[in-house]
């Protein structure tokens, strides 16, 4: 017979597991397959360290968060990718080759052939199976569905067709040139490819708590929003990966991925944009620097009274010194740039050369920024009210510009508020001036987000990023979006942006490459010159060598 007091605190338990369940945070939600416990003493386990709260979602079509596209990277493969540690390069991924177009009428067709033998992991619901077309239709289409994909908008104009099991036709309407169309069919954003009767045997919300691809890892489990876990494919088309298992450690937290990783406790962290020399850091570690960077342009808002005067704009770029700013940064990480487009990553950017020769560059000149502004009707300057960020990175670009533009009698009224405001409010128009560090996977997207009519905030058809409502390189950026031959139109994204710096409505500051630390015997198993997916991939060469 069960005791008052027993039945008591069975009473209580039940309560507690009741109110646990209901207040337990979504992500645990995340559902475990049949996991393989490993020996971490005696398996090959690379654990990686993430300063952030947890995993939203590892569907990787809404995967938009780096600490999401982290996990989907290792999970999911396009029909090409990136040469790991070398792009924007690509390479065969389930596809065969890279194929070459053929034009029908108005229609661009590219044809893919896939690699036979592609297995999906194994799900919930489903059993592993072979990769074929229909997944590569189904996932497309998906990818374009805007309540199905955060990307949908790179997809219009595309229609998939299966030609049969292992080959399918993408057309494109317009035709786009292989730089613009390779990047939308790779293993970044829209371009993963999903498996159609996993999908559909989980429903979407399941399957953002259970990903299932074709990776050279599978997802194991997620646990209290800690630790997520993934298993090898011992299945993967390339070979058994050299890793057994992968763990990702979310360390929410000020220093808490550098408390973690001195501890022993990750092999790779983040390590922002700066190397820290501050922190005690164990001998071993390994400090890697490389790009995709982000870029930082400073957007003035033509729509401001004073900024709409060409004058005032080219004086406030002869009162500004790159050189100050690059000076608040880590030299190791940090460079200055010139055009809107970094060149050395991106095709159409301008070399600081390039600038220099059009006369296009604004060298430091307080008298010339001066003389424009008392021709411009404001010799004893002028107040701007300007939105900054809390984010300390971007707040000292924000400083230096106030103490600059102070030297000409402008006086830069800084709101500061956290980084979400920060984004909510230059998209209402808001700011005189905005300071906005980027990267986009392609110069199409950095022009068209940044520079054409229909992305101006607030009234565009479009609204996004063209804090400067800036209307002048419309056709351009169309005529270089439809363009065939590469050569032309890369030319034409060089006279987009000598016209916008000619207008002078974005100043190009620097970019600033990524920061990872890793214990030595970490070995990526390819160089890390420059990632498109922002972090080091893990891939099948991925090695810990102890």
């Amino acid at each position: 017979m069960t005791s008052y007091g027993e039945a008591s605190l069975q009473f209580i338990c039940i309560i507690f597991c009741a109110v646990l369940f209901v207040f337990m945070p979504v992500t645990t939600a995340f559902t475990a397959a049949p996991l393989v416990y490993l020996d971490q003493e005696s398996s090959s386990v690379l654990r990686i360290g993430l300063n952030a709260t947890g995993a939203e979602t590892l569907d990787p079509h809404m995967a938009a968060a780096f600490n999401d596209r982290v996990v989907v990277d290792m999970l999911f493969n396009g029909l090409l990718r990136y040469e790991p540690g070398n792009a924007p390069h690509f390479e065969p991924d389930l596809a065969e080759n890279i194929p070459e177009s053929y034009i029908r009428g108005n229609q661009q067709i590219w044809t893919f052939r896939l690699k036979k033998g592609v297995m999906f992991h194994p799900g919930p619901n489903s059993e592993a199976y072979e990769l074929t077309a229909a997944d590569v239709v189904y996932s497309f289409r998906r990818a374009a569905n805007p309540l199905r994909s955060r990307y949908a908008g790179e997809y219009k104009g595309m229609t998939v067709e299966k030609v049969d099991d292992y080959t399918c036709n993408i057309i494109m309407e317009p035709p786009l040139s292989p730089v613009l169309f390779f990047s939308k069919v790779a293993d970044y954003a829209g371009g993963f490819i999903v498996p159609k009767k996993a999908v559909e045997a989980m429903g979407d919300k399941a399957f953002r708590a259970h990903p299932v691809g074709t990776g050279p890892f599978q997802f194991g489990d997620y646990k209290m929003v800690k630790k997520l876990t993934l298993q090898v494919n011992e299945r993967y088309f390339r070979g058994r990966p050299q890793l057994d298992a992968v763990t990702v450690t979310f360390l929410p937290g000020k220093g808490a991925n550098y408390r973690a990783f001195s501890n022993g406790e990750v092999d790779v962290i983040r390590a922002g944009y700066e190397i820290d020399t501050q922190r005690n850091l164990p001998k071993e570690t390994i400090v890697d620097v490389f790009g995709v960077p982000e870029v930082a342009l400073i957007h003035f808002n033509t729509s401001v009274k004073q900024l709409g005067d060409i004058r005032v704009r080219r004086a406030i770029a002869h009162a500004l010194d790159r050189n100050r700013f690059l000076a608040l940064f880590d030299e190791l990480t940090t460079t200055n740039v010139y055009s809107p487009i970094p060149e050395p990553y991106l095709p159409g950017g301008l070399t600081e050369e390039q600038v220099k020769e059009l006369e296009l560059d604004y060298p430091f000149d307080l008298d010339k920024s001066r003389s424009l502004l008392a021709e411009s009707g404001f010799k004893n300057g002028f107040s701007l009210d300007v939105v900054a960020t809390k984010l300390n990175h971007v707040l000292k670009n924000y400083q230096s510009l106030k103490a600059q533009l102070a030297h000409i009698g402008i006086r830069i009224n800084l709101k500061i508020v956290d980084h979400s405001t920060m984004h909510r409010l230059i998209r209402l128009n808001k700011s005189a001036i905005i300071i906005y560090e980027a990267w986009r996977p392609n110069t199409d997207a950095f022009l068209s987000r940044f520079f054409h009519s229909d992305s101006i905030v607030l009234s565009g058809k479009n609204p996004d990023t063209n804090f400067s409502h800036y209307r002048e390189i419309d056709n351009l950026v169309v005529l270089a979006r439809e363009e065939m031959d590469q050569q032309k139109q890369i030319r034409l994204w060089e006279y987009a942006q000598a016209k916008i710096l000619e207008d002078m409505v974005a100043y190009p500051l620097h970019y600033r490459k990524r920061v990872y630390l890793r214990r030595d015997y970490v070995d990526y198993g390819h160089s890390l010159n420059s990632s498109m997916a922002l972090y080091p991939q893990v891939t099948e060469k991925t090695r810990v060598l102890k």
